[in-house]
């Protein structure tokens, strides 16, 4: 296993599938998405740290979902850009830095489910039980949904990423654009069947989960919508909730185009471009959203905009 191990410490990824004609137009397109989005999110960060009226449990706890899209773009992109300009003979990963990057990648993914959760959970509390909101949203209460959150997604994806670890390998390229944990257990010759069962288990549970808890809590909204007669609560409700589902919908549907794919491997470069627009669409879409949403965002663009006018 040691002298595999060695032998095997150098991957190479086998990456996108672009022309040389194509492959500048690529790079500055997903170059220009990636500054978009870094910059869009961490000014998103900004403008809720600063702004008084924006230190609402909502926003908080979006700023959990604007961190993890920084993440996970952060882990794929930089790796895919440098790729697509390099030979496909020469892209080059350790064994650990395919590793880390699986890790976070598959962390990625999962904290996108956990903290929609957590903020389905406070819209529910808001709609449902408002008078009992400022009580039950506390500091202390968000400290611990956040970190329960982002505790039990490192601890699953640990757990995954850990049993692919515990294999030998006795093969060195990585299936896939980027590493995770099904191209790290096809690198083994080892029967992966705990690998196969824990990861579909995990999957399955998670969406589930997700699913419920995200149904669970706009049905009891809707309900409580149909029985108040209040069309002024009801308007800034469906509006707040309308932002929230319309984050899930772009992040599930993104999710689940890369997963279904992934059975099919005869549509291997379509599989990739899937998840590629899972690390592009959502965290290009969320600070977008929730910026149009948000009255004190909305001027600070207007604001923003017009004073570059004025300077012209």
């Amino acid at each position: 296993m040691d002298n595999l191990t060695f032998r095997y410490s150098i991957l190479l990824v086998e990456g996108l599938n672009v022309t040389p004609q194509s492959s500048f137009p690529a790079f500055v397109l997903i170059l220009i998405l990636y500054i978009f989005i870094m910059i869009s999110n961490i000014w998103m960060m900004i403008q809720i740290s600063v702004e008084k009226s924006l230190h609402q449990p909502m926003y908080i706890l979006f700023c959990n979902l604007t961190l993890n899209d920084i993440l996970g773009t952060t882990v794929l992109l930089p790796h895919l850009l440098r790729n697509i300009l390099t030979d496909p003979s020469q892209r080059y990963i350790t064994f650990v830095e395919c590793v880390i990057q699986a890790y976070f990648t598959h962390l990625n993914g999962t904290a996108s489910h956990t903290v929609i959760m957590i903020m389905a959970f406070d819209r529910y509390v808001a709609i449902c039980n408002p008078l009992r909101y400022p009580t039950i949203m506390s500091n202390n209460m968000l400290v611990k949904l956040s970190a329960g959150a982002w505790g039990a997604a490192l601890v699953l994806v640990g757990i995954l990423i850990g049993l692919s670890m515990c294999l030998s390998h006795c093969r060195s390229v990585i299936q896939n654009h980027f590493c995770d944990n099904a191209s790290l257990f096809k690198l083994s010759c080892e029967n992966t069947v705990i690998n196969n069962v824990y990861g579909l288990t995990f999957t399955v549970v998670l969406f589930a989960s997700s699913i419920g808890s995200v149904a669970f809590t706009y049905i009891r909204i809707v309900m409580v919508c149909f029985k108040s007669k209040n069309k002024t609560t009801n308007t800034k409700a469906i509006k707040t909730c309308s932002t929230h589902l319309t984050v899930y919908i772009i992040m599930f549907v993104s999710g689940c185009v890369a997963i279904f794919l992934h059975r099919f491997p005869v549509n291997g470069e379509t599989r990739k471009l899937a998840s590629v627009m899972f690390h592009i669409i959502p965290p290009g879409m969320n600070p977008i959203i929730y910026g149009i949403q948000s009255k004190e965002i909305r001027q600070k663009i207007c604001k923003l905009f017009r004073n570059k006018v004025n300077t012209k």
